[in-house]
């Protein structure tokens, strides 16, 4: 099997590399610095039986012109880069493992709560200018925390919450009645967990029903004061109305890794003093980069054709 490996944090982590090369004889690896697209995906992808994904976008004429592609393992969570459908029509195998990062996407999810608590955007911007700003801010224990998308990573999060005496919200249209019930997790509406909430945050995929999740109407709901976080997936807020909200006051500060348009983010929520910004590092923890690399690996011999029932 000839196997294209594009996802570029695989590419540059030696162990990774390794592994593969050990298991297959003929591999070959982008080591460009950008996400390969278009035509410079399809030169790439050419001659190969099996593709190892990251955030390249595979869509139906990537596929039509590789016909010889009949595997593709994802490194990674976000299915949002691949066309499904046109992976289905076409009778290639797509392999992929929900979760498979998850304490590092949460952790890093407590980090921003917790900065945003303590008001280390503010101070941390003046203290590089030379300014001395004792900000008060909160502590995150005892906060009302909404959790939208209790999946694998709200779950987890919602285990690393406990030593801090958080009220848990959770929404998700999925009833995960057993795990609220042991974890003392309520279950209740968008618009109710908005309301209450001193802290939301975001950790749902990227699809035809959550692009533009929270917009200008979601965030006016949202208590004056509160914390926005989103380290789930580019396009769920709108960075225009989220801008909007910090330069008026009505959110104290606000989190993200993701965006819309990466590395594009927009210049005025990157220069607002109230916004703390990471450039998608959520999986990129070592632990979560072994782990995301091993699962596109074993992918390569499970992948199946997505049809009723993929990807559980």
């Amino acid at each position: 099997m000839r196997i294209a490996v594009a996802a570029r944090s695989f590419v540059r982590n030696a162990a990774l590399r390794a592994e593969i090369a050990a298991r297959y004889a003929d591999v070959s690896f982008s080591d460009g610095e950008t996400i390969l697209g278009g035509e410079a995906l399809i030169a790439f992808l050419r001659g190969h039986d099996a593709a190892i994904v990251g955030l390249e976008e595979v869509d139906d004429e990537v596929l039509a012109r590789v016909p010889e592609l009949r595997i593709i393992s994802k490194y990674g969570v976000g299915l949002d880069g691949l066309d499904i459908a046109a992976v289905a029509r076409r009778g290639v195998k797509l392999a992929w493992t929900g979760g498979v990062n998850r304490r590092s996407v949460a952790e890093l999810t407590l980090a921003f709560a917790i900065a945003l608590c303590h008001r280390v955007p503010e101070t941390n911007g003046g203290f590089r200018r030379g300014e001395w700003l004792k900000l008060v801010g909160r502590e995150l224990t005892g906060c009302t925390f909404g959790i939208v998308g209790c999946g694998f990573v709200g779950k987890d999060l919602v285990q690393l919450l406990k030593p801090f005496s958080c009220r848990l919200l959770a929404r998700d249209i999925r009833d995960y009645a057993d795990f609220y019930r042991a974890h003392d997790v309520t279950p209740v509406s968008l618009a109710d967990l908005l309301r209450d909430s001193d802290v939301v945050s975001l950790h749902v995929p990227l699809d035809a029903s959550t692009r533009g999740l929270i917009g200008a109407t979601e965030i006016a709901q949202m208590k004056r004061g509160a914390f926005l976080i989103n380290a789930a997936r580019g396009g769920l807020v709108d960075e225009a109305a989220l801008a909007d909200a910090l330069e008026r006051g009505h959110l104290a500060g606000a989190a993200a890794d993701v965006y819309a348009a990466e590395p594009d983010v927009d210049a005025r929520l990157r220069g607002l003093p109230t916004f703390l910004g990471t450039p998608h590092i959520g999986g990129s923890s070592r632990e979560a980069q072994l782990a995301m690399g091993r699962a596109a690996i074993d992918g390569l011999e499970q992948a199946r054709v997505p049809g009723d029932g993929w990807p559980s």
